[in-house]
């Protein structure tokens, strides 16, 4: 019979357990805050800043994406607007509009893509007055390259958590989400 070291199982399974209890820059921060602010709800708090920084965080990893591919954010967004349209066309008009331009500033814009070729304007087939704006197989490679590589990036940090934690966390985060969309369409 093996004879079980009950001080050294327990010191193991301690550290384990500070392993899985990890602190991170928040938890710091509010156990900072805590005396100061004892009003404020820290687990509310802790929730709202770990949201504000991971998004920080993501949107810091796809602007690295971006410029790894030659992309600024605004022209990946009318490259991504385009890629979902039917014939991979839309209007001028309509792409300011979806991505919330000022038509000289999307104008501007599609100077760049088209000077880059991954753009091009082409004449409306059904009102020979206006153009549309077409994304050519080079803008879609590019797009979808752009695409792929925040994917996997993004999916390294989601390995954190299993399948089973992904998917309570989507559940988590959707109620949250329907809330403040609840909240936005009564004001």
């Amino acid at each position: 019979m093996e004879r079980l070291d009950v001080k050294s199982f327990w010191v193991e399974n301690l550290d384990m357990a500070k392993t899985l209890k990890q602190e991170d820059h928040v938890d710091r921060f509010l156990e900072e805050i805590r005396d100061h602010m004892p009003t404020l709800d820290l687990r509310v708090e802790g929730i709202v800043d770990r949201i504000a920084g991971i998004q920080r965080r993501i949107r810091r990893m796809l602007d690295e994406t971006l410029e790894e591919h030659g992309l600024i954010s605004g022209e990946w967004h009318v490259l991504g607007k385009l890629s979902r349209s039917p014939d991979l066309r839309r209007s001028a008009g309509e792409l300011a509009a979806k991505v919330e331009l000022s038509s000289a500033a999307m104008t501007n814009r599609l100077d760049r893509l088209e000077k880059a070729g991954l753009v091009r304007r082409v004449p409306d087939p059904t009102d020979r007055r206006s153009v549309q704006v077409e994304l050519t197989s080079k803008g879609k490679a590019l797009y979808d390259r752009a695409v792929g590589a925040q994917a996997a990036k993004e999916s390294i940090v989601a390995a954190a958590l299993d399948q089973r934690q992904q998917d309570q966390l989507n559940d988590l985060l959707r109620r949250l989400m329907l809330e403040f969309e609840r909240r936005e369409s009564t004001a």
